[in-house]
């Protein structure tokens, strides 16, 4: 069987973000385990306008054609007024088939470590078809990162990275049976 493609979704466009940081530490670890071929897809690089405003039959071609490309998900999710950013949002509306029957991790930060931004995206993504796993690192921005913008992780949630991602693997691979 071949390694499944595991996308690590960077849920924030906006300048000055953190996300990339968290999600090339997610990438790292994911890395070492060689178990899966892990990447980092940023929707800033979609440029998406918002879902019915402009014609973005280009844009949305492209994201598809990524998300089809991947058997599961690591979303890298930031906590905004107690849900995800409106970019995410908008990224998840501009697909459906894409997502549906794979499997999906979160990795969330925020003042109460993204806690309620995770909420608000397991249930969109269950109207996606997108089966979440249940283990799911929670990074605060008291402890995990220096000055609110220099991510520096404390060692105790590699663990729940790893158990996240073995989750995701397998959930992954038993769906993947699914969509062939």
């Amino acid at each position: 069987m071949s390694k499944l493609n595991i996308g690590i979704i960077l849920g924030s466009t906006r300048q000055g973000r953190v996300s990339p940081q968290v999600g090339e530490w997610v990438k790292s670890v994911a890395d070492k385990r060689g178990d899966a071929n892990y990447e980092i897809v940023d929707i800033a690089d979609y440029k998406l306008p918002l879902l019915g405003e402009a014609d973005a039959t280009e844009q949305a071609t492209a994201w598809n054609a990524k998300l089809a490309t991947l058997d599961g998900f690591v979303f890298i999710v930031q906590e905004y007024n107690h849900s995800i950013t409106g970019a995410l949002k908008n990224a998840l509306d501009y697909a459906r088939d894409a997502w549906n029957n794979k499997a999906a991790g979160i990795v969330s930060y925020g003042s109460v470590g993204g806690a309620r931004a995770a909420e608000h995206l397991r249930g969109i993504l269950g109207e996606l078809s997108v089966a979440d796993v249940r283990v799911h690192p929670a990074l605060s921005l008291f402890t995990d990162f220096e000055n609110g913008s220099v991510f520096k992780p404390n060692d105790l949630h590699l663990t729940n990275v790893n158990g996240m991602l073995d989750q995701v693997l397998a959930w992954s691979g038993a769906l993947k049976t699914l969509r062939q």
